[in-house]
């Protein structure tokens, strides 16, 4: 299906939204490199026209409902246990209870052969910063749209244990991938 003008709504049922971490520090092999997705999202996007060119998107997170999806490198797999215990300090350090969703406005999108990019401001605990999101064209209306974002921009201190000899990057990688051939339109 070509897109045609005009708004489209996606969220979970035409695609994943997805975030990676990965550790550091001098006990690093004890822990995970992260997989989470979130599972309540949704996200509006507007075409002018028929091209990206002039199109604007606006998207919502609930952060509460980020999980654990996989965990590589460790000393041992991920334990449900452990999978628990993530999504737990994940939405403290988050401030969940006080910032619940994570939102995303775009002030621009630039196509380009192949796929283009979407800037804009991400809003995400009490703090809002500026974010670029590179997006590849994978073929049949299917797009993946990826952006590293920097905790500490948002006021956010990177997870750590063992005296910090064991942490997670500040740079964390938000991933989105959509079929737009199941889209809503509105």
């Amino acid at each position: 299906m070509a897109l045609s003008a005009g708004q489209f709504r996606i969220g979970p049922s035409s695609g994943r939204m997805l975030v990676r971490t990965r550790r550091q520090g001098v006990a690093s092999k004890v822990g995970h490199d992260l997989l989470l997705e979130v599972d309540d999202w949704s996200a509006q996007v507007n075409l002018p026209g028929d091209t990206p060119a002039g199109a604007s998107l606006t998207a919502r997170a609930e952060l509460g409902s980020l999980h654990v999806r996989e965990g590589t490198g460790g000393v041992k797999p991920l334990t449900d246990k452990d999978r628990g215990e993530i999504e737990s300090n994940a939405r403290r350090i988050l401030d969940v209870d006080r910032n619940p969703m994570a939102t995303f406005e775009s002030t621009q999108v630039t196509p380009t052969e192949g796929g283009g990019t979407i800037s804009g401001t991400l809003a995400l605990r009490n703090g809002s910063a500026p974010v670029e999101f590179q997006v590849s064209d994978l073929g049949a209306d299917r797009y993946r749209a990826i952006g590293t974002v920097l905790q500490s921009a948002y006021g956010i201190k990177p997870y750590s244990a063992f005296l910090g000899a064991l942490k997670l990057r500040d740079e964390v990688e938000i991933a989105v991938e959509v079929d737009l051939s199941t889209a809503e339109r509105v």
